[in-house]
């Protein structure tokens, strides 16, 4: 109930971390089906996927139906990844570059050993937010996709999230130069410690107020 309340602000706080200026007004005339003037087509075309992706994955919590694996990824990145992505709906099938670090991507054909492994790895955080926060930055690390990325890295985190009954995460664009400068260090590293700080400074103290008292 809350994430779906707080939607619009998901979607375009997710646009401004991309470069793309909607204003929240705009954003919230979008998912109306009603197209903005003074914007590009293919930046409109992001928001929309943005917030189709949502309502996806609004749908597949409620329908008990969202689950960890590359199926239900790639679902959701069919949407997600319409008309933005390379390739959308499934796992690249080439390599990738990621712009400011020297890091390179595994391989495609290592991708999809390197999914299992990530949610094999679950086992080793006792704390839904830990493992959710594992699945962004793994994800988000090893490109599954040609694009969208560090987006659907934060739908399948939201997604673990909102099916044990926890509050989704949002990250505000208001702090996207922090964002970025702690993605490009850990794209580096490998290490988790820095952006799992960040994302958890993120999460919304109304909400976890209210699911604490639930």
């Amino acid at each position: 109930m809350l994430a779906q309340r707080e939607v619009s602000v998901f979607v375009y706080d997710a646009v401004q971390l991309e470069g793309i200026n909607f204003t929240l007004p705009e954003v919230q005339t979008l998912m109306q089906g009603v197209t903005v003037g003074g914007h590009r087509f293919s930046d409109q075309q992001i928001a929309v996927n943005q917030a189709d992706a949502w309502k996806e994955l609004f749908r597949l919590v409620r329908d008990k139906q969202f689950e960890l694996t590359p199926r239900c990824a790639c679902n959701l990145h069919h949407i997600a990844g319409k008309e933005e992505a390379l390739e959308w709906g499934q796992f690249r099938s080439g390599g990738v570059l990621i712009a400011g670090t020297d890091y390179e991507p595994p391989a495609a054909g290592d991708l999809p050993g390197l999914f299992t492994q990530m949610i094999d790895r679950l086992a080793r955080f006792d704390d839904v937010y830990d493992q959710a926060v594992h699945l962004f930055l793994t994800m988000a690390r090893c490109q599954f996709f040609y694009d969208v990325n560090k987006r659907m890295g934060r739908f399948m985190m939201n997604g673990h999230l909102l099916n044990h009954g926890y509050p989704a995460i949002n990250i505000p664009a208001s702090r996207e130069l922090e964002f970025n400068e702690l993605m490009l260090e850990f794209y580096g590293s490998s290490d988790q410690e820095k952006m799992n700080r960040f994302v958890r400074s993120c999460m919304d103290e109304r909400a976890v107020r209210i699911m604490k008292e639930s």
